[in-house]
């Protein structure tokens, strides 16, 4: 158990690391300091890679929370509900955004909107996903 409490603890280290360095990029700034689509475009895809690594840690970490709670109690419906829950949020967070980069297609601002909407859709469910861990 030693050895999990550790574990947990290196993992919030680790994000809290991540938060901090990923903190320097954010929507405001990339609209703000760049001066074309393309530019704002690849700004926002690199906050895009960084949240989808955040959010991939967080739902590592609640996913071995649910195992260890499985394996304690013989009971994975949680794990399984969980599992399932994420799966729906992959498919509301494409689909959410999806329709917003159709309102303003072919413009090429849509690929921006589709980007906003993608970054600001995870930074939600990362702060729902740390929450739990409080």
């Amino acid at each position: 158990m030693n050895n999990n409490c550790f574990s947990k603890y290196l993992l919030l280290s680790l994000l809290g690391f991540s938060t901090a360095a990923m903190a320097k990029n954010t929507i405001a700034m990339c609209e703000a300091n760049m001066e074309t689509i393309a530019q704002v475009s690849l700004c926002l895809d690199g906050i895009k890679k960084n949240k989808d690594r955040e959010l991939q840690t967080w739902v590592n970490n609640q996913t071995f929370i649910l195992q260890e709670l499985a394996n304690n109690s013989g009971q994975s419906t949680a794990l399984n509900m969980f599992k399932r829950s994420q799966h729906n949020f992959i498919r509301y967070r494409e689909d959410n955004c999806r329709w917003q980069y159709l309102v303003l297609a072919p413009d090429a601002s849509a690929a921006i909107a589709y980007k906003r909407c993608y970054n600001i859709v995870t930074k939600y469910r990362i702060e729902e996903l740390t929450q739990l861990n409080k």
